[in-house]
Formats: structure tokens, C-alpha cells, sequence
């Protein structure tokens, strides 16, 4: 019999330690909540000044005893004389695991009278369990609880005591506040159902849990009553102990249906949806609007650049996503009061924050006059992107035809009652029609703006006067009218020239004809803004990541103009961008279709010859000997021996069975069949139905995100708003089996490729696949680790690692070294801590060292990404110029926007560049995960910037790196390729192959963007990780160029992709990228030369 130790560690252990400094008391209240902790001081002072010698007490909140530490010196310094403990826990047991063990094991030792209470309303064997006083006790306590008020709060200080054996006088009965009903800063609680209110005002509705009447800690909800009314509306708030508590639930959704209001505002944390998707804040159909009532307090928002605290992310924000809230900002602070003597206890209460009330207040009040307005009044703006900052390139969108989509949208708004002239001649107009604002309307406009914005925007830009978009003293837009609809091009941000390095950089200031844009729609009377695919620069200016000020640039230019967002479904992580950031509805769209690529560009002969040498094999010895020489010649002649490495082939079988396994890969390929159109095929009427549900000011369903076409048909059908999941349940069950299965496809590969286990491993995780997979890609890093998660088996979240014994595990620990992108790091705060705790736990474990690296060595950071605020890789204008110099900026670029370690102890935070290129030194492998089936390496500039980049950096270093990209597009069969092996199949199922060109032909000016892009991305790979053999550029150039029909598009619909491309062609020839050594090709680049 062997017996293998487990050693696990929590995510308590990531927190910081504190000594809340209490001496003993006869009574411990410990609970998340500070209304909870208010009610119960208010009770025992009430008590002591009626006379009675009461026990002595203590209180305080469990976030303050996150850390083990202060778990142990509290058990040690407060509990261990205590002759009572309650504890009310939110969320369940994982929320406190390893405090709940010690103050279990205290009380069972000491013969202390222990309740622990759910917070939620909802029984839970497992706290009862944890418990040491009688059931009933349990049950009295926890109805007290949930009463809540200075009255129930004292009986249930002196069932308390009695259960522990003190005295506690109880004679004052509770008066019995309402499990649920209505409140007025005017009137107190009121019954909903008699409410009388104005019927000249609009109705607002606010909810907000009962504990904070309980407490009378009203202050944020008075304020936005107050605000509210200023604007004209009647309003009502609605308490409960939650929205999902079983006995107020159906009693809360009858009054919203009844009462009839215009919006909602709502301020209870989670999502309140049911197992039918349904909560109880829908059936009036209106839009819902989350405030966050910020745990923290004022001055960590005002200083910091996150906006709010990881769980007040996942409470307030993330989880209301499910629902379909829209995010309306941050509506208060916890303030602490003074520290009661006799307690050893300062209450924390709520404290409004006036500036952010206003701006509630004007969100609702913006969302709510669009719904006011009949559509043939409203002003709609569609906004179209410029990225990449490229004229031939106009319009871009993942997936989407922006320009046809803008145009169908002109149809549906001018059927449904819109002002709004149909158009189909965006492509051409948009360039060259301009519409103008004065320079004097721009500065009385922009004088109301923040002064420190002002002073920000002069510092950076000068005076408008030097703007590039003000001509003759007045601002020109690229725009066009349709009626009362306007259709625009979002001006850049900054200079074209380095557009690239800033488009996603929270530190940049936007340029006074971007300003001047965004003033000038507002000054205009604009109703609703709607941007047309993903995605735009508006979300990604300088400010906050989350609950912004009015001092943060999105907010201060599109103010509390309803934000409407058209964005493919399978992009969670930008979207959420959107959402939190600018408040905006973002209607999902399906991706384009797929289609099968059957054979391959160039590989017709090769696979008749390998299914005849199927039919041959073990028939005809001397057939099958010719073919497979037949087969080899082939493949060099195909340039197959350089995209599958065939060189390194032991024998003439494994090169045969590699050409076999590839040639079937393409054959088993899929490439996307055209763009997609908002609003039209199978999904058309459901984008429709969402985007004109929005333009109305009505509640849009929320709806998951991801690919339909990796198994999600959940999302489906699409125009519903969008959202993500709950980050603290990455990675999922699920998604941690799968990671397992890509450790190993990956560590197989590797072994094949090199004979050995890679000694220290670069892995890129981006915060969108993340979302998408609930966290495959960390999981498999976890694993290569020698690690898993921990979950809670009520909630599924994941409660901490678990280290493997060696036994357990078919592979050495590998050295990783997580890259994770901005959204990853903002979407996911915890993970990069849970990473590197694993590394310290490793470091301290007796393990030969040639099975853990980690052995002997102090543990140092291994997960790195961007600077708070910073995103992407910026490398700018490296990727275009071929040259040494250029490659290596590239390297350091990447290096820069790199080099912030995320997983320091403590919560440390600084830069570590020399850390950064020690691991990058040390690293013979890197690898790049995609799951999405309808994307590739060279549909978007990202993935060159990212494993191309990462390519620079290490030429910068020195010694070999394995660039592996390890498709899991199909969870069943994840397939690892060398990068030079997954851009041959790209190119030869995808990128040349006609059926994708012909659908690009069917797109006009944005189909001729396409087939330039994809040739600026293969030469981004080319030019940055020498991983492209030269015969590609070939296939790709005879696909398009090469084809007189494309050629005569190109010049027809996108001249300008046309010149980019032979421009493109040339320079990669010229700079040695290109040998081609075709005639036909040489003479036509001579031409352009």
C-alpha cells in the first residue's frame, strides 16, 4: 500500500495580513457585512444604556481576516477567551475556508457555542455542520439575522448569550420589519402595492438589499432618489434580503410588473438569474441599470487606476452581466466612522459620492428620453472604425462587413420608422465627404470638460489649431447624413504613424479632432450612439479600467449618451471592455460562416498520390515503394519539406505518415465564407430585434458569448447583450480535464520534435479565450506545473491549488512563465496570484531537482504582461519596415510591453524588465493556444504582434526557442504544430484557397481590405519569426495578384488594398523575404518597382 500526501493551498493565503488588534470579549460577531456589524453595535449600546450588564462583545468583518495569519493571531488574541461566535458568512463556506476550520476547531476544543449563518437566505448543511449549538438555536439565529434592525439585532445577541451560558435580558420584542417592500427617503418604509405616486413622472424604481434599511444605511440610495427627482421622475425603492430569496423573489417581480417603471436601478450584487434564465427585475421590459456600492474606500477608487477591487468587479459588475444589466457606475464609498472604545469596532457605512449620482442620474435619464422619443425622432449615430489607420482598410470589424452592415441597418431603421435614407455608397462617400464643426462651438464645448482633462489634452496636442482635422477654422468629420441618422468614421485618436502603439493604451490622450468628434454629437442632439463592430478606440482612452470618473476620458466625451455596440459573439473579453467602460449594450453578432476546404492550395496531386498509396500499402510492395518516392518528390517540389520540417525525419514512413497527417489537416480545415451582414442570414431577425429593442430604450436579453462553432450553441440565437462569466470559476471542471489533455498533446510534440521535456516554457494566454473556454489554457499550465485547482462544491469556484505528488504525474514540473495579455490580467486578477503562489509552493518542496526546477532556487515572478492600463504589444510601425533595426525594436517592444510581473507576493507591483529577460533567455519553447475555429494566424494583426514579437524578443536574448501553436479548436482532437507548420496550413486551407477568395470578391472595399490584411499579417510573420518559407508567398500571390479576376476587383472596389499589395509583394522581395523564382512573378514586381 502507498499512501501520497496532497498539499493544497487556498486563495486566503494570497491576501495580506493585518492584526485587527482586539483584546477578548465574551461575544465574537464576525461577518462580511458592515450593515451587519452596524446593526449589532447599535443593538448592544441600546442595551447598555437601558440598564442591563450585558457581555462584553466584539465585531468585525471577515475581509479583514482573509490571511491565514490574521486568521491564527485573531483565534489566538480574540476568540480563544470567547464564550460565543457568530459568523454570517455571503457565499458560502469557500469565502472563509480556512477561518471556518480554525474557529471550528477552537470552539470544539474550548466548549464554545459556535453558529455559523448564510447570508443569503438559503439553508446550508455544510455551515450547520461547522456549527456546535443546537439546531433550533441555528434556525432562531438565522431568522433574526435575516429580520435585521437594532431589535432583532439584540435578540439575537441575547439567544446568543444564552446558547454560551451569560445573561442577557431579551424582554424587548423585535419590531418586525417587512422581508421585502418599499422605501422613500420622504416616507420610510411604504407597502408598493398602495404606493401613491405621481402620474405625471415617470417612475424609477431602485432595489437594494433590506440590511441596508436594516442599518440605516440608506445614504447612496437617498442621493439618488434626490437626483432623480431633480430630472423629473417619481421614484420608489424596492428592499429585500436578496433577489433570489425564495420568499420575496415572486413578490419583488410582482410589484416591478405592476408599478410599471421607466428604468430600474439596481444596486444588489450577483446575478438573480433563475435555472429559466429569469430574474426577478425583467418583466417590465426596461433597461436595468447596476450601481456598485464600492467595499473599499474613496481613496483607493481616486488613486488607483483599476476602478474597483477584484470581488466588487465580480459582485457588481461581471455577475449583473449575466442578467443583462447595463453597468450606470459607482455610487458610493465605505467610510469608517470612529473606533468605539468599548467595542474595539469602527462602523463602516456607505457615503455617496455626489459627482457619480450625477452621473447615474444622467444615464438614466439619457436611456430613458431615447424610449420618450417616437423613432421617427430619434438622431442615431453608427460609427465605423479606422483601425488599423490604413485608407484601404476603412471600416474594419472582426467578422463583419461593416460597410454593407451599415447600410442594411439604414434599411431596417428607414422600415421600422426611422428618419434614416438607405445608402449604398458608404465605401465611397466616407472618404471624401465631410461634415464641420466651428472651432468657437469646439472651445465653449470643451471649457465644460474637467479642467485636468484640458490641461492633459493641451500638454499632449497644443492648441487645436495644429489638429490636422481643423481646416479653415473649422473641425472636418468624415460623415455622412441619411436623414436624421448620421453615418462616421471614428477619427484617430492620435498620429496615424504610431497608431498601432496607442490604439489600445489607457495612457494615451485622445488628439482634438477626436475630442472635437464626440463634443460635436452631443452638441448636435445626438440620441444614441451605435458602433459598428469590433471594435473602436472610444473604450480604451485614457481614465479608469472600471467605474469611472468624469475626470477619465470615455466618460467625459460620450457623457451619458446611450451606447449601443454591434459585436461579434465570439469576442467576450472586448466586449466586456465596452460595457465597462463606456456603459454600453453590446448586441452580439454570429461570426461569418465556415466552409470545408477540402484539398488544399497546391496539394490536388499529392493527396491522389497518398490515397493511392493507401490502397497500395501491404498490396503491391514494389507500387507502393514508387509512390511513396512519388510522394516525397512531390512534397519538395510542393516546398512541403520546409513547412513540415521533413529533414528531420528518421525514416521515409514518418516523413510519409507527417505529409499524410498534414495534407488531412487542410482537407479537415474550414475557412469563413465571406463577412457577415448585421441583420441578415439565419440569425438576421434576432440582430435585428436586439439592435432596434436598444435604439428604443428597452431591456435587451443578456446572452452568452463564444463560438457557435466550437459546440456553444447557447449563444445562439445572437442580438442579445452580451456577457462573460464569473472569473473566480476559472478555470471550470471541465476546462481544467481539458487543459490536462492539451499538457499533454503539447509535452508530445515537444518530445517528437526534441527528445526531450522542455526546460522552460513561454505560454501566451489572452483574457478573450479565457472567457471563451473557462480557462483551458490555465489549466494547462497549472498542470505542466504538476498542480490543479481547488473548488467548492457548492459553487463550483475555485478555493485554492492542490499540488501533485510526483507520482501522479507522467512529466517532470515544467518551468513556466505565463505572458498574459490586458484584458487577462484586468478580467482575471486572481489568476496571475493563484500562478504564482503554485511557484512558491513548488520552491519549498524536497523533490529531486531534475523533476522540479523549482528546487533550490528562490522563487521569482513567472506570470508577466502589461503596465496597469496598458494593452496589446505596440509594436508600431516595426512590423512594416523589413530590417534588422526594425526586428530588433520589435523585440524590445515586445519586451516593454511585457515586463510588469502580476504575480509578486503581497500585492506588490512593479516593473521587472531583467526578470522578464532572464525567463525569456532561459525558454526553449513558447506556445500560443486558439480555440476559435473561425479565426487563423493571419485573420488579425494580434496574433503576428504577440508570437512574432515574442520571436524578436528572444532573437534579442540569444540561444533556439520551439514556436508551437496548439490548435484545440476541436476540443477532441488538439493538434500542436510548429508555427511554421500551422501558417502553411493557414495558407494552403485558407489564405489561397479560391473559395475564400471568392467570398472576399463578394464584399467589395471591405473584401479588398481582407486579402491585403491577411498578406500584412503573413508578412509580419516572415519578417519578425523567419517562419514563413518564401514558396507561400507564392501561393498567395497566384491566389490573388496572380488571378486577373482579382486583380480587376481590386481595382474596381479597393485600389488602394491593390497598390498596398503590390507594394507589400515588393518589399518582401526586395528585402529577401521573398525569392520567388518565378518569372511570371519577377516580371510583374519589376513592373511595380
Amino acid at each position: 500500500m502507498h499512501i501520497l500526501f496532497r498539499e493544497s493551498h487556498g486563495l486566503e493565503e494570497a491576501a495580506i495580513p493585518q492584526d485587527l488588534g482586539q483584546s477578548p470579549a465574551d461575544l465574537v460577531i464576525l461577518s462580511f457585512s458592515d450593515s451587519d456589524l452596524g446593526a449589532f453595535a447599535g443593538a448592544w449600546h441600546s442595551a447598555r444604556r437601558s440598564g442591563q450588564a450585558v457581555p462584553s462583545l466584539r465585531l468585525a468583518n471577515l475581509a479583514a481576516l482573509g490571511h491565514p495569519l490574521s486568521v491564527d493571531t485573531y483565534v489566538e488574541r480574540t476568540l480563544s477567551s470567547a464564550r460565543a461566535v457568530l459568523v454570517r458568512l455571503i457565499g458560502g463556506m469557500p469565502y472563509w475556508s480556512y477561518g471556518l476550520h480554525q474557529v471550528e476547531l477552537l470552539a470544539r476544543a474550548q466548549g464554545i457555542a459556535l453558529a455559523v449563518l448564510p447570508a443569503d437566505g438559503r439553508p446550508d448543511a455544510r455551515l450547520d455542520a461547522v456549527s456546535t449549538v443546537p439546531a433550533q438555536t441555528l434556525r432562531d439565529l438565522a431568522r433574526l439575522c435575516d429580520e435585521g434592525g437594532p431589535e432583532a439585532s439584540g435578540a439575537a445577541l441575547a439567544l446568543l448569550a444564552r446558547a454560551a451560558g451569560l445573561c442577557w435580558d431579551d424582554t424587548v420584542a423585535p419590531r418586525p420589519l417587512p422581508m421585502a417592500g418599499g422605501w422613500h427617503p420622504d416616507l420610510g418604509v411604504v407597502d408598493p402595492a398602495t404606493f401613491a405616486r405621481d402620474p405625471d413622472r415617470p417612475l424609477v424604481l431602485l432595489v437594494f438589499y433590506r440590511a441596508y434599511l436594516a442599518a440605516q444605511d440608506l445614504a447612496p440610495f437617498a442621493a439618488l432618489h434626490s437626483a432623480l427627482e431633480q430630472r423629473g421622475f417619481a421614484t420608489l425603492s424596492l428592499f429585500g434580503p436578496s433577489l433570489k430569496h425564495p420568499q420575496t423573489r415572486d413578490q419583488i417581480a410582482a410589484w416591478i410588473t405592476t408599478l410599471a417603471p421607466v428604468a430600474i436601478l439596481n444596486a444588489t450584487a450577483f446575478s438573480a438569474r433563475d435555472e429559466a434564465g429569469e430574474t426577478p427585475l425583467d418583466g417590465a421590459g426596461v433597461p436595468v441599470f447596476q450601481v456598485a456600492l464600492a467595499t473599499s474606500g474613496r481613496a483607493a477608487w481616486a488613486d488607483g487606476t483599476r476602478g474597483l477591487s477584484p470581488a466588487d468587479l465580480a459582485m457588481h459588475v461581471v455577475l449583473p452581466e449575466i442578467d443583462g444589466r447595463v453597468f450606470a457606475g459607482l455610487a458610493s464609498f465605505k467610510q469608517a466612522g470612529t473606533r468605539d472604545p468599548l467595542l474595539e469596532f469602527a462602523r463602516t457605512a456607505h457615503c455617496a459620492e455626489p459627482e457619480r449620482i450625477t452621473a447615474i442620474a444622467d444615464r438614466v435619464a439619457g436611456w430613458t428620453a431615447l424610449a420618450a422619443k417616437a423613432a421617427s425622432e430619434r438622431q442615431v449615430a453608427m460609427i465605423l472604425s479606422t483601425y488599423p489607420g490604413k485608407a484601404y482598410q476603412m471600416a474594419h470589424a472582426v467578422g463583419l462587413d461593416a460597410l454593407a452592415s451599415a447600410e442594411a441597418i439604414l434599411a431596417d431603421l428607414a422600415s421600422a420608422g426611422y428618419d434614416a435614407a438607405t445608402r449604398d455608397d458608404l465605401a465611397t462617400v466616407l472618404p471624401s465627404d465631410f461634415l464641420t464643426w466651428p472651432l468657437t462651438e469646439y472651445r465653449r464645448a470643451l471649457a465644460a470638460l474637467p479642467e485636468a482633462l484640458r490641461q492633459d489634452l493641451a500638454a499632449a496636442w497644443g492648441e487645436p489649431e495644429a489638429d490636422p482635422a481643423l481646416v479653415d477654422g473649422v473641425f472636418r468629420f468624415a460623415a455622412v447624413r441619411a436623414g436624421r441618422t448620421l453615418v462616421a468614421l471614428q477619427p484617430e485618436r492620435g498620429d496615424n504613424a504610431d497608431r498601432d502603439q496607442h490604439y489600445h493604451d489607457l495612457t494615451r490622450c485622445p488628439r482634438h479632432g477626436y475630442v472635437a468628434f464626440y463634443l460635436w454629437l452631443r452638441a448636435a442632439g445626438t440620441d444614441a450612439i451605435v458602433h459598428v463592430g469590433a471594435h473602436g478606440t472610444l473604450e480604451w482612452l485614457p481614465g479608469k479600467s472600471v467605474a469611472l470618473s468624469q475626470a477619465c476620458w470615455p466618460e467625459a466625451l460620450v457623457g451619458p449618451v446611450p451606447c449601443i455596440y454591434l459585436f461579434i459573439v465570439n469576442d467576450p473579453g472586448e466586449a466586456a471592455q465596452a460595457k465597462r467602460r463606456i456603459g454600453a449594450v453590446t448586441i452580439g453578432h454570429v461570426p461569418p460562416p465556415l466552409a470545408p476546404s477540402g484539398t488544399g492550395a497546391g496539394l490536388g496531386r499529392i493527396e491522389a498520390l497518398l490515397d493511392e498509396f493507401s490502397n497500395a500499402d501491404g498490396l503491391d510492395p514494389a507500387r507502393r515503394d514508387r509512390l511513396q518516392t512519388d510522394i516525397r518528390t512531390e512534397a519538395e517540389a510542393l516546398g512541403l519539406e520546409a513547412e513540415l520540417g521533413l529533414d528531420r525525419a528518421k525514416t521515409l514512413s514518418e516523413a510519409i505518415t507527417r505529409i499524410d497527417r498534414f495534407v488531412c489537416d487542410v482537407k479537415e480545415s474550414q475557412f469563413t465564407d465571406g463577412l457577415h451582414i448585421f441583420g441578415r442570414g439565419p440569425q438576421g431577425a434576432a440582430e435585428r430585434a436586439g439592435l432596434l429593442a436598444a435604439l428604443a430604450g428597452q431591456r435587451v436579453a443578456a446572452g452568452p458569448s463564444g463560438s457557435p462553432y466550437r459546440g456553444r450553441s447557447d449563444v445562439l440565437p445572437t442580438g442579445r447583450n452580451l456577457y462573460t462569466i464569473d472569473p473566480r470559476a476559472i478555470p471550470s471542471r471541465s476546462a481544467h480535464e481539458q487543459g490536462v489533455v492539451l499538457a499533454r498533446e503539447l509535452i508530445r510534440r515537444h518530445l517528437q520534435d526534441h527528445g526531450d521535456y522542455p526546460r522552460g516554457l513561454i505560454v501566451d494566454l489572452w483574457g478573450s479565450a479565457t472567457m471563451r473556454t473557462a480557462g483551458e489554457e490555465f489549466a494547462m499550465a497549472l498542470h505542466l506545473l504538476g498542480a490543479k485547482p481547488v473548488w467548492d462544491s457548492t459553487s463550483e469556484r475555485v478555493s485554492g491549488i492542490e499540488i501533485l505528488p510526483l507520482a501522479l504525474l507522467d512529466h517532470p514540473r515544467i518551468d513556466v512563465t505565463l505572458r498574459v495579455s490586458g484584458l487577462f490580467r484586468d478580467a482575471f486578477p486572481t489568476l496571475p496570484v493563484v500562478f504564482g503562489q503554485t511557484v512558491r509552493a513548488l520552491a519549498e518542496r524536497e523533490e529531486p531537482a531534475d523533476w522540479n526546477p523549482f528546487v533550490g532556487r528562490t522563487a521569482t515572478a513567472r506570470v508577466y504582461g502589461p503596465q496597469p492600463g496598458a494593452y496589446g504589444v505596440g509594436l508600431g510601425d516595426t512590423v512594416d519596415h523589413y530590417t534588422d533595426d526594425a526586428r530588433r525594436a520589435a523585440g524590445e517592444a515586445w519586451l516593454a510591453a511585457s515586463s510588469h510581473p502580476l504575480d509578486l507576493p503581497n500585492g506588490q507591483t512593479r516593473a521587472d524588465a531583467d526578470g522578464l529577460r532572464d525567463r525569456i533567455a532561459k525558454a526553449d519553447a513558447f506556445v500560443h493556444l486558439q480555440d476559435l475555429p473561425e479565426t487563423d494566424l493571419l485573420l488579425a494583426a494580434d496574433y503576428a504582434a504577440h508570437m512574432a514579437g515574442f520571436a524578436a524578443a528572444k532573437a534579442l536574448t540569444q540561444g533556439t526557442v520551439a514556436l508551437y501553436h496548439l490548435d484545440h479548436r476541436d476540443p477532441a482532437r488538439p493538434t500542436a504544430r510548429t508555427l511554421t507548420e500551422e501558417l502553411a496550413r493557414v495558407v494552403r486551407a485558407r489564405a489561397a484557397h479560391p473559395g475564400w477568395v471568392a467570398g472576399m470578391l463578394r464584399h467589395g472595399f471591405r473584401g479588398g481590405a481582407e486579402l491585403a490584411a491577411t498578406l500584412d499579417h503573413l508578412g509580419t510573420f516572415a519578417h519578425l519569426s523567419a517562419s514563413v518559407p518564401p514558396h507561400l508567398f507564392d501561393l498567395y500571390y497566384d491566389a490573388t495578384l496572380g488571378q486577373a479576376e482579382v486583380r480587376a476587383f481590386l481595382q474596381r472596389d479597393n485600389p488602394g488594398a491593390l497598390a498596398a499589395m503590390e507594394a507589400r509583394f515588393a518589399t518582401l522581395h526586395a528585402a529577401g523575404l521573398w525569392p520567388t523564382r518565378r518569372n511570371s512573378i519577377l516580371a510583374q514586381l519589376q513592373g511595380v518597382a
